[in-house]
């Protein structure tokens, strides 16, 4: 099937032109991201950078509807939206309050689990999404709808959070997605998808010229949390399941730091890691700076792609 890469093209251009306006109008209001007390002496250097600037992907998701409006796309693009949503009210709570704690957590999930219910409702009964996971070609795992539906639900919540959780250091969370939704245009039959992910990506490396280290901005939960439930999405809409614990192998690694840390420590009142999410481990342990962390992180993303498009491409397609 013949893609146009125009629309990635114009995508790519538009977020990085339209970019520094957004940062200056972020800066006049004051909008900036203030620093956990706890954190590293290097990022509290980062105090007033623009938060929220994830917003700018919006300019992706339009380019994707005017290239393609239909039912999926839409589907697509709602679905980024509304995890964006969540994610603008905890950057405009931080950013307006100077609060580095956000909305709760509870009134995070509560909107998380309100959006991916009612997206993974149309899922399955508009796009007749079959409620299994294939193991290998021919061979799956059954389920019925209603067990199917609080699996993955739980699935989706949860990596999105996962995937939330890796942007904590300048250019790590565009650096590490960017083979996921590659993974996805090139294993995808579906036109609206390779679209989707290519515009994807392309916004993802306009926007990665200024946040790059040293950031000039930051995307925020704005941004990190509609890459989080995009992703998430595309892995069970093109029955890959099976492919999530090494695709999502990053963001994984990086939320089961954090729960493995906090639960030590209320047994213990030790700590395993030097700090959390595990990118911060690195550096205080081993003294890496932010590029190596994100470089390294990021080759780690591509192997873990690599290997899933050999297992879809001789297992799960032989």
């Amino acid at each position: 099937m013949l893609i146009s890469f125009v629309p990635a093209a114009i995508s790519f251009v538009s977020v990085t032109v339209l970019c520094p306006f957004l940062i200056m109008f972020l800066k006049k209001f004051q909008l900036t991201q203030p620093i956990r007390k706890e954190l590293p002496a290097d990022h509290q250097l980062k105090k007033g950078t623009p938060l929220m600037t994830g917003s700018i992907f919006l300019i992706g998701v339009l380019v994707a509807l005017f290239y393609k409006h239909n039912p999926l796309m839409i589907f697509l693009a709602v679905t980024f939206l509304l995890f964006s949503f969540v994610g603008f009210l905890d950057d405009y709570w931080k950013a307006s309050r100077q609060d580095p704690g956000g909305v709760s957590g509870k009134t995070k999930l509560f909107f998380q689990f309100i959006f991916t219910s009612t997206m993974l409702f149309i899922l399955v009964k508009y796009f007749h999404l079959n409620p299994e996971i294939t193991l290998i070609k021919d061979v799956s795992i059954n389920f019925s709808t209603e067990v199917y539906f609080i699996v993955i639900l739980l699935f989706i919540v949860g990596s999105a959070n996962a995937i939330n959780f890796t942007d904590g250091m300048d250019g790590l969370l565009g650096i590490v997605a960017i083979p996921t939704y590659f993974f996805f245009f090139l294993i995808s039959e579906r036109q609206e998808v390779q679209v989707f992910s290519l515009i994807m990506i392309a916004c993802i490396l306009g926007f990665l010229i200024y946040n790059i280290y040293p950031a000039k901005a930051f995307m925020g939960d704005t941004g990190s949390l509609a890459i989080g439930g995009s992703l998430s999405f595309l892995a069970v809409l093109e029955k890959v399941e099976i492919l999530i614990p090494i695709l999502f192998f990053i963001y994984f690694a990086e939320q089961l730091s954090v729960i493995l840390q906090v639960t030590f420590f209320k047994l213990t009142k030790k700590r395993i890691f030097r700090m959390t999410p595990i990118h911060f481990h690195f550096g205080l342990k081993y003294g890496w700076s932010e590029n190596v962390i994100v470089t390294v992180f990021g080759f780690v993303s591509w192997i873990c792609t690599f290997i899933c498009l050999l297992y879809w491409k001789f297992v799960l397609n032989p």
